[in-house]
């Protein structure tokens, strides 16, 4: 199976998956544990690709590319 994704979401997926996965109620709602063999997969997939995770602008890296997929949305998941 191959998934792509365009650089901006490949970066903001790989933070979102580095802070979540590692939390109780976030474990708490994976109810499969085999669902984890493919989480553990895409979370170092995406971190051997993505050498900007080492770059010291990172920060401003993703959170520019937090806003761009953003502004793709529109109001999609607005509250």
């Amino acid at each position: 199976m191959k998934i792509e994704l365009t650089d901006d979401q490949a970066l903001v997926l790989s933070d979102w998956l580095d802070r979540v996965m590692h939390r109780k109620d976030f474990a708490a709602i994976v109810d499969d544990r085999a669902v984890w063999s493919a989480l553990f997969r895409i979370s170092g997939a995406l971190e051997t690709q993505l050498s900007s995770i080492f770059d010291p602008s990172y920060p401003d890296q993703l959170e520019s590319a937090r806003q761009r997929l953003i502004d793709q949305l529109g109001d999609f998941g607005k509250q």
